[in-house]
């Protein structure tokens, strides 16, 4: 019998826990060994999350490595239980909107989860980091219309980040204050850890091709045309006046007639206008598709880093180049990241991060309904127009005057869009921070931190002659600058009393931002084609509205540990905001947590039950307003030297809103920790709101600041991971989370009365609307007219009847969401994909809006054999004595489908919003060891990966996960002028030596 030979395996986790055990040659015991993890928490604190009375989910840098994405926080949807990413659908930045445990504010900006990066927050949101902020709405209007410049997030390398913990609930997030009451995503980037004291170098390789995932319904069976008929009563038509009658080329409609293989007088491009002769009736049917290309991304990153047992560092270096699938679209980024530490002596160490980042696109695609976005022509393009006769672009002897779009002055020529319509930015992005470390006694030490982070963006937006808005051209130049400085200092003191154990920190900070925008636009161009201030017929010039706040704090954290078994937390911290008045400026909030380890505590770990730990936790956060609320500040007027007075009643006597959480859970281990679950209720009360009120308009003002009203959210929270098969060859990991999240509006202001507070509005006709019992996120707008059964009514025009008030259509967040993730790894090849979804949940469609009023979709070719071109709606009428009987009343085509689907019919746009998504799959080979150590490489890995790579969904537009850019709000729950979502196949090198 051979001899056990046992090793003592000390593991020492950053200086906070030492766990020591018997590392055996039994692999099935070694195996299934626990080791405690530690995660970080607010204020960067690295804390045992044993130790911890909330829920704190860590991500690993894999799943950023492993799938690139170009707004990497992406790679996280479906994989942790309560975060919800939602984007725009506006283009390949993607600007991300990152909530956690639903809505919690009745203004959806002020629900961002604060994004913290190496201890230090940084500015996030829609002020920063949107477009143009003009409505998504905007046809017709001669205004401009959103485009989605990126976020903060966008500027960090995904090749730079060591891991994401994310803390959902505000006791996790307490000691961050304000902006933390959403929770917080801490992120850890990358810092020296090569082995034996040796330089490491790391190569990564991505290269990935996105297309697009899905179309609507296109119909290609009938073209343009009114519904006309001929002298022999033939449906016809015609472009411009001809020999078969009056010209039916000038509606955006496709009722026209069926594609028989008839021959009409057409639109020539060889002589820009109609044809001499008749010409095939024919569909173009990749009139839209084809005018998406195949996008590409580029990436290329290496970092070096070294450390030993006094001093650490890693450089890299990153550059990435994109193509989108629309044409002349696409950005390219630079990123450097260093990081240096190094420790002076046992007693003293200095730490320090800095990243710049610079993202450059010569042209963004810019979103919304509006005669400048490709999503405007994508709408009225109709069945029988081919692409190429747009391509010129310019009508002949006519360059940069006067563009080619033969059937609508109001429907601007895609390729003009595409390539002189021009949306550029250069954003510079430079963040850093020092860390000094100074162990004063064995139980005593201080920290004190600083960081910077300091953007400057130019933004340019061209409008070339003859476009619909501009007809003798647009210049646009934003110079923005923003800053924000972060600086704390924390003492912290650590102690054993026999089996108790004693921690404590007390710190301060301060944080400043300050904001500037400078604007200058050019209302038009003396000689076309020349982008410059200098070529204006008029130039307007904005001076720049400062906007900056200061919040100053002290925080304390006491945590109790009996025989680390028992954990106590207790938390206060009091915040002075400059953005509430001096004597409301002061507020203190207090958290308290603790988590029992019963499986220690009661002695019952066995094979079968490894790990059983029970938590609970409560925690109030208060959270202060925007800057300027509390006096009357005048806006600059378009003429100079002109300034317009506020249109919203300012309030001195604001007060903080306080958030109040409670949470209680469990995490349980099982078969020697190879399944883990974990299980969490929360509820979440946010009281006396900052909200802002309607106000008579004869008082001078549209609105007024108030405190008022009251949201709850409760939730359920699960996940699990199991690995059902580990051996020598093969392992099998699989993980999967499941969350629920209501909301219920509990109070709302008195003022309001017992009409609903609409809290904000899409396009005049979707209303978030508030009532006391309803829900965040609930759509009300006009619906059909039903019959007690559920008939619809319609009028005696033969079209449906309309109601006098608008109603609750339905909601715009899911019911509930889940992800499931598998990991097969065989010898040295792994394969690994992830699935998630949700259920429920509305979006109103502008898209289908329009497309079904034109006769574009599917759908509408309901009633189109009918020989007179009419159609009876299916429903009832009502009678003079209130009964009703079955409707027979015939209307044409073109009215039935232009009133049942009209604009501001939201029941008929708004569709569910439940889907399942292949989110991501990656198939990778490692070589083995004895095969690339000749070539001096300790890992070479190739890999070939996909995002998006199925997905089911009765949604019938683009895409289900759906939202707006509107006024530079990600506004959830409405589709205005949505560009396609993309699948993504993509190959990956990964070399280390």
């Amino acid at each position: 019998m051979k001899r056990n030979i046992q090793k003592i395996l000390v593991l020492v986790l950053t200086g906070i826990v030492t766990v020591e055990m018997a590392a055996q040659n039994r692999q099935d015991t070694l195996k299934e060994q626990k080791i405690e993890e530690v995660v970080v928490t607010a204020l960067g604190i690295k804390r045992q999350d044993k130790s911890l009375g909330y829920v704190a989910e860590t991500v690993g840098s894999e799943t950023f490595e492993e799938t690139q994405n170009n707004n990497w926080v992406q790679s996280m949807e479906g994989k942790v239980a309560g975060l919800k990413v939602q984007t725009a659908g506006a283009g390949p930045l993607g600007s991300a909107r990152i909530t956690l445990r639903g809505e919690k504010s009745m203004f959806m900006d002020n629900n961002y989860a604060l994004i913290v990066v190496d201890g230090i927050p940084i500015s996030d949101g829609p002020r920063v980091n949107s477009g143009t902020g003009t409505p998504a709405y905007g046809a017709g209007s001669g205004g401009d219309l959103p485009i989605d410049l990126g976020n903060g997030l966008n500027s960090i390398n995904p090749d730079d980040i060591e891991s994401v913990t994310v803390l959902k609930g505000a006791s996790a997030a307490a000691l961050y204050g304000s902006r933390a009451a959403n929770g917080a995503l801490m992120i850890t980037t990358k810092s020296g850890k090569s082995q034996n004291g040796k330089l490491q170098v790391t190569f990564n390789s991505y290269s990935s091709f996105d297309s697009v995932l899905k179309w609507p319904d296109f119909q290609y069976e009938y073209g343009q045309g009114t519904l006309a008929k001929d002298k022999n009563g033939n449906f016809y038509y015609s472009y411009g006046a001809s020999a078969d009658g009056v010209s039916t080329g000038g509606t955006s409609s496709a009722f026209g007639p069926k594609f028989e293989g008839q021959y009409y007088y057409q639109y020539d491009p060889t002589v820009q206008g109609q044809s001499q002769e008749r010409q095939l009736w024919r569909p173009y049917r990749d009139n839209v598709k084809g005018f998406w290309e195949v996008g590409s991304t580029y990436s290329n990153s290496i970092a070096v880093e070294h450390s030993n047992d006094r001093t650490s560092f890693r450089t890299s270096l990153t550059y990435l180049d994109n193509e989108w699938m629309m044409p002349n679209t696409g950005f390219n980024r630079f990123n450097f990241a260093g990081s240096f530490s190094h420790k002076l002596s046992d007693k003293l160490k200095i730490s320090t991060k800095l990243a710049y980042n610079r993202t450059k696109s010569d042209n963004l695609p810019a979103t919304g309904y509006n005669n400048q976005s490709i999503s405007y022509f994508m709408i009225f393009q109709n069945p029988n127009v081919d692409l190429a006769w747009y391509q010129p672009i310019w009508k002949n002897g006519q360059e940069d005057v006067d563009q080619i779009h033969p059937f609508s002055s109001f429907i601007d020529n895609p390729y003009l869009i595409a390539y002189k319509m021009l949306n550029g930015v250069d954003k510079r992005n430079i963040s850093g921070n020092m860390t000094v470390d100074y162990t004063i006694h064995p139980n005593f030490s201080m920290m004190l931190r600083s960081g910077i982070e300091v953007l400057n963006e130019e933004r340019t937006n061209q409008r070339p002659w003859s476009s619909a808005n501009y007809l003798k051209g647009f210049y646009r130049e934003q110079h923005i600058t923003n800053q924000e400085y972060n600086s704390d200092v924390l003492f912290n003191y650590k102690n054993n009393f026999g089996q108790f154990n004693v921690s404590a920190s007390a710190g301060a900070s301060m944080r400043y931002n300050e904001y500037i925008m400078n604007d200058y636009r050019a209302e038009g161009l003396k000689v076309p084609g020349q982008y410059t201030l200098t070529n204006a017929i008029s130039l307007i010039t904005k001076v720049p509205k400062p906007y900056d706040e200061q919040v100053n704090s002290a925080y304390a954290l006491v945590t109790l540990d009996w025989d680390n078994k028992v954990f106590l937390d207790v938390t206060g911290r009091n915040d002075w905001s400059s953005t509430l008045p001096a004597e409301n400026r002061s507020f203190f909030y207090p958290s308290v947590s603790t988590s029992i380890i019963l499986s220690d505590l009661l002695g019952l770990r066995s094979p079968a039950l490894s790990y059983w730990k029970m938590r609970a936790s409560w925690a109030k956060v208060g959270i202060d307003g925007s800057p300027y609320q509390l006096e009357k500040y005048y806006e600059m007027d378009d003429i100079p030297g002109g300034v317009l007075t506020p249109s919203t009643f300012p309030n001195p006597n604001l007060r903080p809103e306080i958030n109040t959480n409670i949470e209680a859970g469990m995490d349980l281990g099982l078969l020697r920790n190879r399944l883990n679950y974990s299980f969490t209720l929360y509820q979440n009360n946010t009281a006396n709101q900052i909200i802002r009120i309607p106000m008579l308009y004869e008082s001078g003002y549209a609105h007024r600041w108030i405190n008022a009203g009251e949201i709850r959210n409760r939730g359920v929270e699960m996940s699990l991971d199991y690995t059902p098969v580990k051996n020598q060859d093969f392992r099998w990991k699989l993980g999967g989370n499941w969350s629920l999240n209501r909301n219920e509006i509990m109070s709302l202001p008195e003022a309001v009365g017992s009409e609903p507070y609409t809290m904000a509005t899409v396009a005049g006709v979707v209303y978030f609307n508030a009532v006391v019992g309803g829900s965040l996120g609930d759509l009300y707008g006009f619906k059909l007219l039903r019959t007690p059964d559920g008939q619809v009514v319609y009028g005696d025009n033969g079209l449906p009847a309309r109601p006098a008030n608008v109603e609750k259509v339905g909601n715009a967040f899911a019911k509930w969401r889940a992800g499931f993730q598998n990991e097969f790894q065989y010898k040295n090849v792994t394969l690994s994909f992830s699935i998630d979804g949700q259920y429920g949940g509305m979006a109103y469609s502008q898209t289908h809006h329009k497309m079904s009023e034109q006769g574009k979709l599917g759908h509408t070719l309901m009633g189109r054999d009918n020989p007179d071109g009419t159609i009876v709606g299916a429903g009832v009428v009502q009678n003079a004595d209130g009964t009703f009987s079955a409707n027979t009343k015939a209307v044409s085509l073109s009215a039935y489908y232009g009133d049942y689907y009209r604009r501001a019919n939201v029941e008929t746009n708004t569709f569910d919003t439940s889907f399942i998504k292949l989110r991501d799959a990656r198939l990778a080979y490692s070589f083995p060891k004895a095969m690339i150590a000749p070539l001096k490489l300790n890992d070479l890995t190739v890999a070939i990966f996909g995002k998006n790579l199925w997905m089911w969904t009765e949604y019938p537009m683009f895409d289900p996960e759906v939202a707006t850019m509107d006024n530079s709000t990600i506004t959830p729950g409405v589709e205005i002028g949505q560009l396609p979502s993309a699948r993504t196949i993509g190959f990956q090198l990964n070399v280390k030596f």
